[in-house]
């Protein structure tokens, strides 16, 4: 067998499961379609790490708690990413979460493992990065943290070739036969057909995960899933005070403007998606609907022209009809019984990456360092 663990994507999941195997002496083997770790949704988020404090609207306590104590633990492991950062919550007349509503939810969240939270003094409210203060009623200041995606995933995957990881990077996914011994597993590399086989495969391939699966022979068991596309854009100007969690006077959604390089970053969307995953990018919708929600709550408007950048990512969540934004966000680890070997993650938080790596390792049986690690070594 040439590997012990074959990982299908370079994301922030794959990354973490591929580092925590070969720290443990398993051979592990990753591709990934692009010429890059994080090309796909995990260089496309808000950025942040956080508990999730909108999650307890929709009763998902667990996954605030867990995210919290992630939060946690990524402050202490990698100060130098991931920063505590003050988010500022405004409440107006026309705010349909009402004070008491919030400062309810900020409780909570500070019960589940946030830090305390405290209100802005009215006089301060000048100081607030240009915030319009008419209607204003309250300001809430709380903390989360705050980091750079694409930099912490490279981190991780090079901490996992440290570890012996192979990495193939423009490798494009053929199909997998499985044997009564292992898994040969097809891919193309710059041009050149290869085979491989491998004890366990993980599919972190993000929105292509049900793609993944059906190559695979025999067929593999999927989730029935909806693509959900979250769209972001950059504009010019520096925020001093820190990120501001705002509700979208449209449809009451919640959308961030944060500090980001040296100018302001706002998102996200969420809007249906149906396609090709490579092929998502910003709807002019989405950038007016960023714009207008922003520009509604401070002072100097900012209009299409200045747009500095704009990306967009895709989630993956259980197909439902109801609204994208009360949607569950747990992270699926899903095995079809007559191929156990196989596990395939679906969703999955950039704050909770590591927690979701556990939960893999134990369902795979790779907790524990590999016979014969010490002689490869």
């Amino acid at each position: 067998m040439d590997y012990d663990l074959l990982v299908i994507g370079a994301g922030i999941h794959g990354v973490t499961v591929a580092r925590a195997a070969a720290e443990r002496g398993y051979r592990v083997l990753v591709l990934e379609q692009y010429d890059g770790p994080a090309q796909g949704t995990s260089s496309k988020s808000s950025k942040l790490i956080h508990g999730g404090l909108r999650y307890l609207e929709s009763g998902q306590i667990r996954l605030v708690r867990e995210c919290l104590s992630e939060r946690r633990r990524l402050l202490k492991q990698q100060p130098d990413l991931v920063k505590l950062v003050p988010f500022h919550i405004p409440v107006y007349t026309h705010t349909r979460r009402k004070t008491w509503m919030i400062a309810i939810g900020l409780n909570l969240y500070r019960l589940l493992g946030g830090k305390d939270f405290k209100h802005i003094k009215r006089p301060d409210w000048p100081k607030l990065d240009g915030l319009k203060t008419k209607g204003l009623k309250k300001v809430f200041r709380y903390w989360d943290a705050q980091t750079d995606d694409l930099q912490l995933t490279s981190r991780i995957i090079a901490a996992a070739e440290q570890a012996g990881t192979a990495v193939h990077y423009g490798a494009v996914f053929k199909g997998a036969r499985w044997t009564p011994e292992s898994c040969e597993v097809s891919y193309e590399l710059k041009g050149e057909n290869r085979t491989v086989k491998a004890g366990k495969i993980v599919n972190a391939s993000g929105p292509w995960v049900n793609s993944v699966l059906g190559k695979f022979s025999p067929r593999v068991s999927t989730r029935d899933i909806e693509l959900v596309q979250g769209t972001h854009i950059v504009i010019p100007g520096r925020l001093r005070r820190g990120i501001y969690y705002l509700e979208a006077p449209s449809d009451q959604r919640a959308v961030f403007v944060m500090p980001w390089q040296g100018n302001t970053m706002i998102g996200t969307t969420e809007t249906n998606y149906r396609g090709d995953p490579g092929d998502v990018m910003p709807l002019e919708k989405e950038i007016r609907y960023l714009l207008e929600t922003r520009n509604h709550y401070f002072q100097d408007p900012v209009n299409w022209a200045q747009v500095l950048d704009s990306f967009a990512g895709l989630r993956v969540l259980p197909a439902s009809k109801g609204n994208p934004f009360g949607r569950s966000r747990e992270t699926i680890l899903h095995r079809d019984p007559k191929l156990p070997n196989v596990l395939s993650i679906y969703g999955g938080k950039l704050t909770s990456h590591h927690h979701t790596m556990v939960r893999v390792m134990r369902l795979l049986g790779l907790e524990n360092t590999a016979r014969g690690a010490d002689e490869r070594k």
